[in-house]
């Protein structure tokens, strides 16, 4: 059924009670077609690429005897707990998948196969397939399997143009809720480009189409057959439905699918920029008539935005004429943009508007990381530091900052575990001494003053640790 003749017939019913007087407002249909809309069209189209995703994953531990639970017990062991009886346990899981490719391409959220050991797929049809994890996304909760020796002509579901969806369009989640079988549910798009908390990266399409756990890594999918976005995850309070669902939009799919299938990674873009939204004390004393974009405050030597033109101090509107409400939205953009082409800016300066063209760059690995653990008898032992560079910003989540020293890792039973150094730590200084390398770090551990004064900044706090 096409998407228009739905519409329609839903509109005339609003018309037909709109016109009509208040007397005869509650008459029934005029027509035969009036109650016969139906979505069997779309969903015996869209249905059948939709599959069911079981897996299975060994979880080992190590039990420990009750009386290490003790809390005088932890306090007295600290980081050195003994490590107790080795256990393992089978756990299962389930969720849904969108098959893509006709070959055997499967799309799904990443925590669905998350540490799966075995992976079985199930088609619409019954048919069970193993399948293989082709790569995923953490960062997006996207991940691409490969079924193993599956047919070739396999249905599919084509992804479709975030640019024509709307608020208000008729949409269909299709899923496995609660492992009770393949579920198709209705509702509309609630609204465009959520961000929330736990995701940098993707601008949800919000519905309030029934979704469930088991639906998570199903299709959410418009009156016209194509796939709007895979159903991610709900707002709840007691893990049931409540009205707010979540969808990770097809033009990220498609992103994160491309990469996964052609590098075997995801590479986005990378611009060289922070910035801070423009809420709306800092829209006054700018002189904007609203809220909304992304003020500039640092420009990373060398960056596509410095090569763009771009300014501190720039207020960045939209991309490609695409409006910008804060910086999680000018990340979406980027994020969806392919290495290598080039995007144009729209940026208020100084008043007047200026229209920027700037190119999409991978982050530079450089300067070098110098990855390094720190060992020997130091306050630093057992950590692993590295040289804070445009990719390893990126990895990490966190804004480049030149010269800068970074904890990649700690290790458990190391000393500087014991002083409470976690990774994403910074170490500024060492006994007064600033420190911009990694070199720099391993020179000044090579000393053996009588006291340590470590200078750790964490956030927005500084932490000074004292040894000796």
């Amino acid at each position: 059924m096409k998407r228009t003749s739905v519409l329609g017939g839903l509109f005339g019913l609003a018309l037909l009670v709109a016109i009509a007087p208040m007397a005869e407002a509650q008459q029934v249909p005029a027509s035969r077609e009036q109650i016969s809309l139906s979505f069997a069209s779309v969903v015996k189209q869209a249905a059948p690429a939709v599959v069911n995703i079981y897996t299975r994953k060994t979880v080992r531990t190590r039990a420990l005897p009750p009386i290490f639970n003790d809390p005088l017990f932890r306090q007295f062991f600290g980081n050195r707990m003994p490590q107790g009886v080795p256990q393992q346990r089978v756990e299962n899981s389930l969720g849904s998948g969108v098959i893509i490719q006709a070959n055997g391409i499967v799309v799904t959220n990443n925590h669905v196969i998350e540490g799966a050991d075995e992976i079985t797929v199930v088609l619409q049809d019954r048919r069970e397939f193993e399948a293989e994890l082709i790569g995923s996304d953490e960062r997006t909760d996207l991940a691409v399997l490969r079924l193993k020796d599956s047919p070739t002509g396999l249905p599919t579901l084509q992804l479709g143009n975030m640019e024509t969806l709307e608020v208000g369009d008729l949409v269909l989640a299709i899923g496995n809720p609660f492992g009770v079988g393949q579920t198709v549910t209705s509702g509309i798009v609630s609204a465009l480009g959520r961000h929330t908390g736990g995701n940098s990266f993707n601008a949800f399409i919000q519905t309030d189409a029934a979704i469930n756990p088991g639906n998570s890594g199903g299709a959410l999918v418009t009156l016209d057959g194509k796939l709007a976005g895979i159903n991610s995850s709900i707002y709840t309070r007691d893990g049931g439905y409540m009205g707010i669902g979540f969808a990770i939009p097809a033009d990220m799919v498609r992103t994160v699918v491309d990469g996964l299938l052609n590098g075997g990674k995801v590479v986005r873009p990378w611009i060289g920029v922070t910035g801070q939204g423009v809420g709306r004390d800092i829209a006054a004393s700018l002189g904007f008539d609203r809220p909304g974009g992304v003020l500039i405050n640092g420009i990373a030597k060398g960056s596509p935005a410095e090569t763009a033109g771009l300014r501190i101090g720039d207020v960045v509107t939209a991309v490609d004429g695409a409006d910008l409400a804060d910086p999680a939205d000018l990340r979406y953009r980027l994020a969806t943009r392919p290495i290598g082409e080039s995007v144009t800016l729209s940026v208020l300066r100084k008043g007047g508007a200026v229209s920027l063209r700037m190119p999409l760059e991978a982050a530079p690995d450089r300067p070098d990381r110098a990855e390094t653990e720190i060992k020997g008898r130091t306050p630093l032992t057992g950590i692993k530091v590295a040289n804070l560079n445009p990719a390893l910003s990126e990895e990490l989540e966190r804004a480049y900052v030149p010269d800068t020293v970074i904890v990649t890792a700690v290790r458990r039973d190391g000393y500087a575990a014991n002083l409470g150094i976690e990774p994403g730590d910074v170490i500024r200084e060492i006994n007064g001494k600033p420190v911009r390398s990694v070199q720099e770090v391993t020179d000044l551990l090579q000393r053996t003053p009588s006291r340590w004064l470590i200078s750790i900044q964490r956030g927005d706090r500084v932490l000074n640790i004292q040894v000796g």
